[in-house]
């Protein structure tokens, strides 16, 4: 069997997947930077507790060496993603996240030739961003061979994590994104608005800069891809508001005190929120005839589906045989995954024709 490390395992998303590691009986260990932290839920769950930082590559691989995957957990992943992935290409051990940061999966992309070589799998999103929605992706596409546009969607009344609310301060300052023609392009926020059922009922919806714009792209291969959550239309107004200042969101200042704020106020939903809270999650492909195939499916709260997820990707890895490189976790596994996560409905399907989003 192949030993697990959870990093970070001492964050809010990171302490569940811990959990449940020991819940299923799975061979692993946690480690973090926070040293009382880590010793404690070490003490806490019976297993050993790693104490290092991310400042030096040489130093991470030396204490990922005796593990074959870790499943790291601490963000912003903006910023320890890097010296995570490096260090898992030296220590030959296969690189698991649960980052929603497009940035993140363009870099893993980026390093798909060094991880083949080095017989490592890179495959970032390894929870609700963007195991579901990825699913949802390929699926379409598997049935629409010819589209050449992709619209996903979800609806979720989860509260934030500490780590999602940095994340998403992060985003004010950078604004929105969608893929045009193929290339990632940077829009304001709230770029387009359009009415969605995601399977719940129509509501007002806005493009997020979520990380289907990327890794849906690897899945698919279709070249125009756009994101959406619901909004009302007045918060959406605000948001476009905030583009005349958006330089000014993006001041280190400024991000810093956004972001003490909102980990003050985010503490991610406890497990009866989880169990009662269910996402929807929709998308829709549309080919150049103007014919569309609609999909939805409903599953566990996000935070839930995370921990689920993560710990299902990582166990398929324990048996991995195949080639290095960066995937999807539709790429690496099947686009059948989000479906056998417990809290999961089965897949529908409407095919539609028209004017794509009317």
């Amino acid at each position: 069997m192949s030993k697990l490390l959870i990093y970070g395992a001492n964050g809010y998303t990171g302490q569940l997947i811990a959990a449940a590691a020991k819940t299923q009986q799975l061979d692993f260990a946690i480690a973090g930077r926070n040293a009382e932290a880590i010793n404690q839920l070490a003490a806490q769950l019976g297993c050993e507790g790693l104490v290092f930082g991310l400042d030096s590559v040489d130093v991470i691989a030396q204490h990922l060496s005796p593990f074959n995957i870790v499943i790291h957990c601490a963000g912003p992943f903006s910023v320890t993603a890097e010296p995570m992935l490096q260090a898992c290409l030296q220590s030959q051990t296969h690189y698991l996240d649960i980052t929603g940061e497009i940035s993140v999966f363009e870099r893993a992309q980026a390093l798909s030739e060094d991880a083949k070589n080095a017989n490592v799998v890179l495959c970032p999103g390894v929870g609700f961003d963007v195991i579901p929605t990825d699913c949802v992706a390929s699926q379409l596409k598997q049935r629409m061979p010819d589209a050449e546009r992709l619209t996903l969607g979800f609806d979720s009344s989860s509260g934030l994590s500490p780590g999602t609310a940095k994340t998403s301060v992060e985003g004010l300052g950078q604004g929105g994104k969608v893929r045009q023609n193929g290339v990632i392009q940077s829009v304001p926020l709230a770029y387009k608005c359009r009415t969605i059922d995601f399977g719940n009922g129509a509501k007002n919806a806005m493009t997020i800069p979520w990380g289907d714009v990327s890794t849906a792209y690897y899945s698919t291969g279709i070249p125009n891809i756009e994101v959406y959550i619901p909004i009302s239309p007045r918060r959406a107004k605000s948001l476009r508001r905030l583009n005349w200042i958006r330089w000014l969101l993006a001041l280190a200042p400024v991000q810093n005190y956004l972001k003490r704020k909102m980990v003050q106020t985010s503490k991610g939903p406890n497990a009866e929120q989880r169990a009662a809270l269910k996402t929807f999650v929709w998308g829709e492909v549309c080919n150049a005839n103007g014919d569309c195939l609609t999909a939805r499916i409903t599953t566990a709260n996000g935070y839930e589906l995370t921990y689920l997820g993560a710990l299902e990707v990582a166990k398929f890895m324990q048996s991995y045989r195949g080639e290095g490189g960066a995937f999807t976790p539709s790429t690496l596994i099947d686009n059948q995954l989000v479906e056998r996560i417990p809290g999961s409905s089965a897949m529908e399907f409407t095919a539609s024709s028209g004017t794509p989003g009317a």
